[in-house]
C-alpha cells in the first residue's frame, strides 16, 4: 500500500527545505512529490510506502502544517503516448470519480480517489 501525505503549508522559501529534511531524518524515501498552489500557501503530496514514520517526523518539528494521509493506487506504466487516456478510460468506465493523479519515479502513476476500493479495482490488471 502507497500513502499519499497531503501537507497545507506557507508558500514561502525553506519550508520545502524542512519538509524533505524530516522525511530523509525519519530514513524515508520519497516516491514522488508534487506541490500545488498560488499566493500565501501551497498543498504539497508526497508519496511514501509507509505514512506512520513521516508522519510522527513531521510532527516533531513543531512546524504549523496541516496533514492528511490517505492511500493511493499506484500504476506501473509503460511510457508511451495513450497510457494516461487508457487508464482513465477504465477509471471512467468504473464509474470512479478521481481527486488526486501525479507522476511517480519509475515510470508510475498515483491515482487517488474517496471511492478507493472501486479504483482499486478498475486498475485491477492495469
Amino acid at each position: 500500500m502507497s500513502v499519499d501525505i497531503v501537507i497545507e503549508v506557507d508558500n514561502k522559501p525553506g519550508v520545502l527545505a524542512s519538509i524533505a529534511a524530516a522525511v530523509s531524518d525519519a530514513g524515508v524515501n520519497l516516491a514522488a512529490a508534487t506541490c500545488i498552489g498560488k499566493g500565501d500557501t501551497a498543498e504539497l503530496h508526497i508519496l511514501v510506502p509507509h505514512a506512520e514514520p513521516v508522519l510522527h517526523a513531521l510532527a516533531i518539528t513543531h512546524a504549523d502544517f496541516h496533514i492528511r494521509a490517505h492511500e493511493v493506487v499506484v500504476v506501473d506504466v509503460h511510457d508511451r503516448p495513450g497510457e494516461l487516456a487508457d487508464l482513465a478510460r477504465k477509471i471512467a468506465e468504473a464509474h470512479v470519480n478521481v481527486d488526486t493523479i501525479y507522476v511517480a519515479t519509475g515510470n508510475r502513476v498515483v491515482f487517488g480517489s474517496s471511492d478507493i476500493d472501486s479504483l482499486k479495482q478498475a486498475l485491477a490488471d492495469a
